[in-house]
Parts: C-alpha cells; sequence; structure tokens
C-alpha cells in the first residue's frame, strides 16, 4: 500500500467519513463472491476519486457506504462512519434519514434513475419534501431554483417535462440537482460522466466542482477514467480484484509506484507520444492478494 493524507493529524477536525478494514461479499448460487476486501480510507471535504477496472470494487463500496447491498450481501468492517456516526450499528429507520439527506448517490445512468411517469419538477419536489418540511409550493419553487442553478435554461419549461424528452446531459443535470437539493455533506458520484461528450462532460465536472467548493461537501468520484479524475481530484484510490493497491494525491498520479497503476497510465493513448502499438497490461496474480 502507498497512502498519503490519508488520515488527519493531531489538532485537525475528524474526518467527514472513516472506513476501516471493509469487506462485502455476495453469497450467489455459484458460491460467494468477494467484492470488496479489506478496504481503508477517510475523507474530509475534498474530492475523493476512486478508479478501477469493471468488476474491481469501486461501485459497490458507494452503495455499501449507504447501505444499498441487498438481502444476498455481508459486509464486515472494524468501522464505516458518518460525521463519527457508526453506520452499521444504525436501524433502517435512522439510516433512512442519512440516506438521501446527509449523503446522496448520483447513479451512473439517469434513464434508470428517474421515474419515467413523473414530472421532472415532480420528481425533485418529492425528494427535497422527503427530507424537510416544506409545503408543495415550497417544494417547488426550491425544485426550479435547484434547475436552475445546475445551469438548466428555462427551468419553469424543464420541470413540466419527463425524463424521455431530456437528453442525456439534462437527466445528469436533473440528477444532480435532485442529489444536491438536501443539501448533503456527502456526494458520491458514479460514473457521472461515462456517456456524456466530452463538452456536457466538462459542464457536469464544473457543476460538481462549484458544489462542492460552495457548500464545503464532500465527494467521492467514481471513475475509470484515470485522466478525467486526475485532473478533477484531490487525492486517488487505484482499486484491483476488490483491494485498494494505491492510494496517491491526483497531482502525483504520474509518480505511481505500483504496477497495476503504472500498467493503467501506460495504456492511456497519448497524442503527443508516438508509438506503434499501445501498450497492454498483464496483471500479476499477486495484485488480488
Amino acid at each position: 500500500m502507498y497512502w498519503i493524507h490519508d488520515m488527519p493529524g493531531n489538532g485537525e477536525k475528524p474526518p467527514l467519513l472513516e472506513v476501516k478494514d471493509l469487506s462485502v461479499d455476495f453469497r450467489t448460487s455459484t458460491g460467494v463472491v468477494n467484492a470488496v476486501r479489506n478496504v481503508s480510507f477517510t475523507l474530509g471535504r475534498e474530492r475523493l476519486g476512486i478508479v478501477g477496472e469493471s468488476g474491481s470494487g469501486k461501485s459497490t463500496i458507494g452503495r455499501t457506504i449507504l447501505r444499498l447491498h441487498g438481502a444476498n450481501g455481508l459486509i464486515r468492517a472494524q468501522r464505516m462512519a458518518f460525521e463519527d456516526r457508526d453506520l452499521l450499528a444504525l436501524s433502517e429507520r435512522q439510516m433512512r434519514g442519512v440516506r438521501g439527506r446527509q449523503i446522496t448517490m448520483i447513479m451512473q445512468d439517469p434513464k434508470y434513475s428517474l421515474n419515467p411517469v413523473l414530472k421532472i419538477g415532480d420528481q425533485i419536489a418529492e425528494a427535497y419534501r422527503a427530507h424537510s418540511n416544506a409545503t408543495r409550493t415550497e417544494a417547488r419553487a426550491r425544485s426550479i431554483e435547484m434547475l436552475g442553478a445546475v445551469q438548466i435554461n428555462d427551468p419553469e419549461r424543464v420541470a413540466e417535462t419527463y425524463p424521455h424528452q431530456l437528453s442525456g446531459g439534462m437527466g445528469q443535470r436533473v440528477m444532480i440537482a435532485m442529489m444536491l437539493i438536501p443539501n448533503p455533506a456527502l456526494l458520491i458520484a458514479d460514473e457521472p460522466t461515462s456517456a456524456l461528450d466530452v463538452t456536457i462532460q466538462m459542464q457536469i465536472l464544473a457543476i460538481l466542482d462549484d458544489m462542492v467548493t460552495k457548500k464545503g461537501m464532500g465527494l467521492i468520484f467514481i471513475s475509470h477514467d484515470l485522466n478525467l479524475v486526475a485532473s478533477f481530484c484531490d487525492r486517488i484510490l487505484i482499486m484491483y480484484k476488490g483491494r485498494i493497491v494505491e492510494s496517491c494525491m491526483a497531482s502525483e498520479l504520474h509518480a505511481a509506484k505500483h504496477p497495476y497503476t503504472q500498467g493503467l497510465l501506460g495504456c492511456v493513448p497519448d497524442i503527443n507520444r508516438e508509438a506503434e502499438e499501445l501498450n497492454v497490461l498483464e496483471k500479476d496474480p499477486e495484485w488480488a492478494r
């Protein structure tokens, strides 16, 4: 392991999120799948990127923090605390007070997260009223305000549309508005820009960056795009087969020491580098141990 700035020093505030020795297993018809193994990290009010190939366990970590692991999942951890509250010790009723209010999550594809038969404004208002005492009128006004905050033009018109009438980028902005309207302390973004073109991708990242900076939130940004995470996040965790194999400051990613991280970097195309063939990552079984 290569850990940098993971634990607060003396005199610093405790972390917003602390995860210690987290493991997540899933019981399946063919046996037990070890999705996450002995993962430890902390998060302050910063942008933390989690990177890895498909199946590395990065999305499972995000869902586990919210305890959205399914009936066949088994969570084990020495500690999984949010603002010094043990998330594993909370009842489901107490967890509902945390989930969607203090911790929210942007899913990868808005098509599967938005209700197709409800108008956009009604869905955002419903999310707001679920965690506040707002009236319908207040929730409606707040929903339109949030649509404007995520740089949607003519938010009153968009509030009257249905999800199928929106583009991918617009749908993602709506999801961000819905997740940010409760004013959470922690936002988990699972591949929020993977299906978007580069221009829209940069706009979405600018919105997230603005929200984190102004509201002082913590952000976990889950992605498979090394270059994107390196340019956007403060720190990066590299995952391989359920384990964190390396952690570093984003600005120091180019100096990564673990051979898996080096291999991933070597496979990224570079228009300024002449090469007859792209590098192929040769994996070592020892990395998974």
